[in-house]
């Protein structure tokens, strides 16, 4: 990952943005009622909280200093009453919130993802899996945090801070003034943590980020590392990285250990100053024991919301560039779409037909030019060339992973833009020469979700293609474990599987890209009887870089720099004496060195 690729882990964004909220909000919509019992249920703990030193100033000055035991009992319970109450809203608010956010953030989960499906192959050529991965989950947790104990959290400390200042103001203004006097020395003290934390974060993000990045490359070139014996150099790679996170992280922690020390020096300079003024004033009867009590509870609740905005401060902050970054994806148009008015789904009943067709993956560096060429229903027409001539391009077209820029690809005459994606890819079925496998078992990865398909059917699939025996042997059969990529399977395991899978679709279209390369020499006599099978009857494009593969194909178009070189059977070709055949007398005293 490049340096450009990080710039988004920098930006930290505004500390609000309305717009955001409002996009935020959309996804609390559906759960309104319960955010409105939770801020109900947090200004409720507030005013609870704004109660309880009043109780005891009315139980000092009025029930102590008139000696009333009962007076004092009921103002126990009271007090006692309202603790409880507060536990119980409390307990209450902080679930709701944490569900709401819980639910909130699946919606949004489940949207990005059905999103990202949704997106063409362009957009992931762009975006390393990594970076898709951080959005649908860091992000989108930062934004439950938002909701769990940011937003309500805010607005009942903001209450609790003005019912402080008035019933302060209503009960002594001398008093609260005295108090005010350490506010701005207390403000001076969040600012510059506000400042210093937002860079550190910023770093912190960048340097995990890289450290992910690393890691992701690491365990997937494991094999590279290990045979290079690169595990030493590596290691200290790493130990750098992680040591740079580490430093970034104690950085906070030091920006936090300062930023608490510092909010309670000032809120114990607060209350010696009330203790002086006030105690002075009880000694000269202006103030009374119980107002002085009051005030220094006030003044202890006064500065644990100050010091709790200035957190949620940076909470905000990070949710806001988390958004933005979700919504960055969200706002990102497939390119490959449906039309609006699709034709009839494509039944396959002619030919396909590439005509004049140019292509190119950015700008006009073309990879396809001027590609002309018909695939007639129930042939088998193979496609070789050297490495980026452009063969795969062709079925990258022809599944509409992309779109090309000229010309015209039609079946059975219509264009294949005019036919519904979900459609005219029902008609196709993909081998590829890297068969990927999902982590389940080998029942549900030739089934792939088609729940129509009975265990009948897969085994007789299976049989076709000569994948049962090998199946079989396993302890579980077609219920065995397969771990992440088919890890535990060799490849021509994984490409048996990969035809099973195709057999069981019965799809009109077989398209096979270099499906045969890489095979041992055992599995390969099992790979060309099930070709022979899966191929018979069924419109073909086969990609191929073993020529011997290929001989009974019926058309064989060689490629050579995006254009199409020459077209024939296999002994045509080789009779031409042209790119064919010097292609196939490379790789048969290649053979013959063998």
């Amino acid at each position: 990952m490049s340096a450009f690729d990080f710039h988004e882990e920098e930006i930290l964004g505004k500390a609000y943005d309305a717009k955001l909220m409002r996009r935020i909000l959309y996804y609390v919509k559906p759960y309104r009622r319960l955010l409105a019992i939770g801020i109900a249920a947090s200004l409720v703990v507030s005013s609870l909280e704004l109660a309880l030193p009043y109780i005891i100033k009315i139980t000092v000055d009025t029930h102590i200093a008139g000696k009333n035991y009962y007076g004092i009992l009921v103002m126990s319970l009271v007090y006692f009453s309202l603790l409880l109450g507060t536990f119980v809203f409390d307990y209450g608010k902080g679930y709701l919130l944490n569900y709401l956010g819980q639910k909130a953030m699946m919606d949004l989960r489940m949207e990005l993802f059905e999103h990202v499906e949704s997106l063409s192959l362009k957009f992931f050529d762009k975006n390393p899996v990594g970076r898709l991965m951080t959005r649908l989950t860091n992000d989108v947790q930062v934004l439950n945090e938002l909701f769990a104990s940011g937003v309500v959290a805010v607005a009942g400390d903001i209450f609790l801070l003005a019912g402080i200042v008035f019933l302060m103001l209503l009960v002594n203004w001398k008093l609260t003034v005295v108090v005010f006097v350490t506010i701005p020395l207390l403000f001076l003290v969040a600012h510059q943590f506000r400042i210093h934390i937002r860079d550190i974060y910023r770093t912190i993000r960048l340097r995990l980020a890289r450290l992910n990045s690393f890691l992701q490359e690491n365990l997937s070139g494991m094999r590279t590392i290990q045979v290079y014996n690169r595990e030493a150099k590596n290691f200290e790679m790493f130990q750098d990285l992680n040591g740079n996170l580490r430093k970034a992280n104690l950085d906070a922690v030091f920006q936090y250990a300062i930023l608490f020390p510092a909010v309670q020096i000032v809120a114990t300079g607060g209350t010696a100053l009330l203790v002086w003024y006030g105690g002075g004033g009880v000694i000269r009867n202006t103030v009374t024991i119980g107002t002085l009590i009051l005030f220094i509870q006030y003044v202890s609740r006064f500065f644990d919301p100050i010091q709790d905005l200035s957190e949620k401060y940076n909470l905000l902050q990070s949710a806001m560039a988390s958004s933005e970054r979700i919504f960055k994806i969200l706002d990102t148009k497939p390119l490959v779409t449906s039309p609006a008015l699709p034709a009839a789904a494509p039944r396959l009943e002619h030919a396909i037909e590439f005509q004049n067709v140019w292509f190119a993956y950015s700008g006009e560096d073309y990879v396809l030019r001027e590609v002309t060429f018909t695939v007639p229903r129930g042939q088998t027409v193979a496609i070789v060339g050297a490495t980026g001539a452009g063969k795969t391009s062709l079925i990258n077209l022809l599944c509409r992973f992309y779109d090309y820029n000229k010309g015209k690809i039609a079946i059975d005459g219509v264009e294949l833009r005019s036919f519904d994606l979900y459609e005219l890819r029902s008609l196709i079925g993909l081998v590829l020469q890297d068969v990927f496998l999902f982590y389940g078992d080998i029942m549900g990865n030739i089934r792939l979700g088609r729940e129509s398909l009975t265990e009948k059917d897969i085994e007789r699939v299976a049989r076709t293609v000569n994948a049962h025996d090998f199946i079989s042997s396993f302890p579980r059969g077609y219920s065995q474990e397969v771990h992440e990529r088919g890890a535990t399977f060799s490849q021509g395991q994984k490409q048996l599987l990969a035809f099973a899978r195709a057999l069981a679709f019965d799809p009109r279209l077989l398209i096979l890209d270099e499906a045969t390369s890489s095979i041992d020499t055992a599995t390969e006599l099992l790979i060309q009887d099930a070709l022979r099978k899966l191929l018979k009857g069924r419109t073909s494009i086969v990609i191929a870089h073993r020529l011997s593969t290929i001989r009974s194909a019926d058309q064989i178009i060689v490629m050579h720099k995006g254009k199409v070189h020459e077209t024939g059977t296999h002994r045509d070709l080789l009779e031409k004496n042209g790119l064919y055949r010097r292609l196939y007398d490379l790789q048969y005293h290649h053979m013959e060195g063998l």
